[in-house]
């Protein structure tokens, strides 16, 4: 899969960095589909597989050069945005409930 190739750039502290960066830029409502693949990958009943999906799809978000580039005002985070629409989509099986609260709760708590 494509989303492979940018697992190199995810970590935790290049998550933290974009997440803090996009909240300025995009506003905290356009950071959950992140909070929820973030919140998955941390899971124990997440998949090897599936967290190989999510890891290349954060890397793709945390990347600032991708598709369109996130310098770009307005239009872009919108590959990134995608990209992890994507991925909560073909991982939908395995995002719980308890997922998506832990990651309204984790953007609260960050966020305020």
């Amino acid at each position: 899969m494509i989303l492979n190739k940018y697992q190199k750039h995810f970590s935790q502290s290049g998550f933290s960095s974009k997440v803090l960066k996009v909240a300025k830029r995009a506003g905290s409502k356009s950071l959950y589909p992140a909070f929820v693949l973030y919140n998955a990958y941390k899971s124990k009943e997440v998949s090897v597989k599936d967290k190989a999906i999510i890891i290349g799809a954060l890397g793709y978000f945390i990347l600032p050069n991708d598709l369109i580039s996130d310098f770009l005002p307005i239009i872009g985070f919108t590959d990134d945005f995608a990209v992890l629409t994507l991925a909560i989509r073909s991982l939908r099986k395995s995002i719980t409930t308890e997922i998506k609260e832990a990651a309204r709760q984790s953007l609260n708590k960050l966020l305020g």
